[in-house]
């Protein structure tokens, strides 16, 4: 393949004030905060903007506008996301984003953002999962779709550069240990990318794709970002915790795991077994449907574990007992969704779902502050990030996050790269990143990628699901080494239709790193806290009342976490784990 060689070799360099990676939702407002300042901004990304992740996110986004409930309040916003997290979110961090979430509605709404509303004109919310008040600003049942499109349309406005089919493989740190830039290559013709930046924004997702059934497509939060923060000196924290979604559907199999919002429970939709009986009376007799993510999904988790699932292996959400008009009106999405892929009218008959890997809680460490990370020069936000959402993430929380450390990681950024002398380079871990690409390119063993991918999948799936027990996680591991070893002998192939091939090869790197973090940080924490259950360890223990932070070197650590401030503890009721047993 000669001419794909010498496409391959062909590099571009491209300096920047600050590199922003991932064109989601919080690479968006960050790459806006810092062109509305005038700071030179580029942003990379791995698949069309208009076609990210956040797109997907459709119930809502939270802020006590107090439109609806006028006792709300952003400590009480506070309270519930500190509640919900199983005392693990970073107090500190869950302030900054409730008492600046307002101002993340405002700047929406700045940039054209179409909520819904009353007739009066306000915002109109609702109530989403195990929220006080109804604080869920809403769009439709496609309010991530409209984020994405409203900050798209922002960032063209400003003229924000965007590459979106440029995969970034490695962040480059010079010899005092702080960030100059990155480097990567593009999907379609194998450019290689050399970038120079005082600073860099990781927002490059999470890493549920590593399960089997996921709400994340094909190629997305494959843990790019757990990779490339490692990789230059980073940590992860919380890896383990890892949110089920409760309503992934079941088919058909190349849809598996696409979300049935949560919207569908908050506008009154019933939970059946495949018995016909409605069991969330049996989980948490008094939220019922609107429990926490958490418990809805082990719920769910049980009954089909215990025998009283469906044919396929899951449960009935029924929403046909609501008025027509309701589901066109407030969840059309929903229902467009189940008549493409299933030819299902949900207003006459009931969505057949199951758990599904949907979010990660943990992510890279970073400070509450400014989402700096261990690296000088690299922030992390949005998914990539971690300390907001602790073992259980309230719905809607995450679409806020987005804006308010979008716009406070920008701020930041450009106030680092305001204060550096000058940027010291290194060309050895230049060519570092050359030779890791130049070496897959000329890979040519035995070994699939996808295949192994799958592998890792299957493993997580079968070992480090809704429900883990110390034998599994251990099997895990022991799988895992052994794909590892697999992977020195991988075959890459690009052709005629570009460089997936060798995007896919970094995928199965990251997707590794992120699968062996979360194995061992499982297996270190030894109780059932929220998402996190332990069928061993069935009981919360306060001595792990703690954050976990791994790092290939030193393994798992126990970081404390700040107390609560006191206007916002009293607010909080007491957490119960009753209804947590599974076996």
């Amino acid at each position: 393949m000669p001419s794909l060689e010498r496409m391959s070799t062909s590099e571009r360099q491209i300096s920047t004030t600050v590199l922003v990676i991932g064109t989601g939702g919080s690479g968006l407002r960050a790459a806006i905060e810092l062109a509305e300042a005038g700071v030179d901004v580029l942003a990379l990304g791995k698949r069309a903007k208009s076609d990210a992740h956040t797109s997907l996110a459709a119930g809502g986004i939270n802020a006590a506008l107090a439109t609806m409930d006028a006792e709300d309040s952003w400590q009480q916003h506070a309270a519930d996301t500190l509640k919900e997290s199983y005392l693990l979110a970073n107090p500190h961090t869950v302030q900054i984003v409730t008492e600046g979430a307002a101002r993340g509605i405002d700047d929406l709404e700045r940039y054209g953002m179409p909520f819904a509303r009353e007739t009066d004109g306000r915002i109109s919310q609702r109530f989403f999962g195990a929220h006080t008040y109804r604080r869920t600003a809403f769009a439709g049942d496609y309010t991530g779709l409209e984020i994405q499109r409203t900050l798209i349309n922002r960032a063209a406005q400003l003229q924000v550069p965007i590459l979106d089919t440029v995969y970034v493989t490695r962040i480059l740190v010079n010899d005092d240990g702080a960030v100059f830039g990155a480097y990567g290559f593009d999907i379609e013709d194998g450019t290689r990318y050399l970038i120079h930046a005082d600073a860099v924004i990781l927002a490059a997702g999470g890493h549920n794709r590593i399960w089997r059934r996921t709400s994340s497509r094909r190629d997305e939060n494959t843990g790019d970002s757990f990779r490339l923060a490692v990789e230059a000196g980073g940590r992860l924290r919380d890896p383990e915790l890892v949110q089920f979604h409760p309503s992934g559907i079941i088919e058909p199999e190349n849809a598996a795991g696409t979300l049935i919002s949560e919207a569908a429970r908050g506008e009154g939709g019933i939970l059946r077994n495949g018995l016909g009986e409605r069991f969330m009376h049996n989980y948490d007799p008094e939220r019922l449907e609107l429990s926490t993510r958490d418990r809805v999904a082990l719920a769910c988790y049980t009954e089909i574990k215990e025998g009283r699932g469906t044919p396929n292996g899951g449960v009935w959400l029924d929403v046909s007992h609501l008025p027509r008009e309701t589901i066109m009106t407030r969840l059309p999405r929903v229902y467009q969704t189940m008549l493409e892929l299933q030819m299902l009218d949900i207003t006459t008959d009931p969505i057949e779902i199951a758990p599904t890997a949907h979010y990660s809680m943990g992510g890279v460490w970073v400070r509450p502050e400014d989402h700096g990370t261990d690296v000088p020069g690299l922030y992390a936000i949005g998914e990539a990030s971690s300390g907001l959402h602790g073992a259980n993430r309230l719905g809607g929380n995450s679409l806020i996050e987005l804006l308010v450390f979008g716009r406070i990681v920008g701020q930041a950024a450009a106030v680092y790269s305001a204060a550096l002398p000058g940027q010291l380079r290194s060309a050895a871990a230049v060519n570092v990143a050359r030779d890791e690409i130049s070496a897959l390119l000329a890979a040519d063993g035995a070994e699939n990628v996808r295949t192994l991918q799958r592998a890792i999948r299957n493993t997580m799936t079968e070992h480090a699901g809704v429900v883990r027990d110390e034998p599994g996680l251990r099997a895990g591991l022991a799988e895992l080494d052994a794909i590892e070893a697999r992977m020195g002998d991988i075959g890459v192939h690009p052709d005629i239709a570009g460089y997936q091939d060798l995007a896919h090869a970094f995928d199965l790197k990251s997707a590794a790193l992120a699968a062996r973090a979360t194995l061992e940080a499982a297996l270190e924490r030894r109780e059932t806290r929220g998402c996190h259950n332990r069928s061993d360890y069935p009981e919360l223990d306060p001595a792990l009342q703690v954050n976990l932070v791994w790092s290939p070197q030193g393994g798992v650590v126990r970081e404390s976490i700040p107390p609560i401030p006191a206007e916002i503890e009293t607010l909080m009721r007491e957490v119960s784990v009753a209804g947590k047993l599974v076996e």
